[in-house]
């Protein structure tokens, strides 16, 4: 499954978790990203991507007590099954959802090894 994963941890800034085979996932990020505006939640078909954000289901906080965001570049073919935040929630979440659980209260993600 191809998908571009940016997030935080409860001690580490925004990071890339996985980058959909990109070697610099930044510019897909940066062109699915570039119309989403900061709602909390988004989901925009960017061609055929799917750009997607949301807070972390399980509300999981950083330091500063802000709810961990969530911000996926979904490629098809699951970027076809999603037209929702709550499609997007209940189709990608659980593919992250174990590397999130043992990552985000370490002092960087890298410990997992980047996909």
């Amino acid at each position: 499954m191809s998908l571009i994963w940016a997030t935080r941890g409860r001690d580490w800034g925004f990071r890339f978790l996985r980058d959909g085979g990109n070697a610099d996932p930044l510019p897909e990020y940066d062109r699915a990203f570039s119309r989403a505006g900061d709602a909390p939640e988004v989901c925009l078909r960017v061609d055929e991507r799917v750009a997607l954000r949301f807070p972390d289901p399980l509300l999981r906080k950083d330091r500063a007590g802000r709810v961990i965001p969530h911000e996926f570049v979904v490629f098809p073919p699951l970027a076809d099954r999603i037209g929702s935040v709550d499609d997007g929630v209940r189709l990608v979440w659980p593919l992250v959802e174990n590397d999130f659980a043992r990552v985000w209260e370490r002092p960087g993600p890298d410990a997992t090894g980047r996909r």
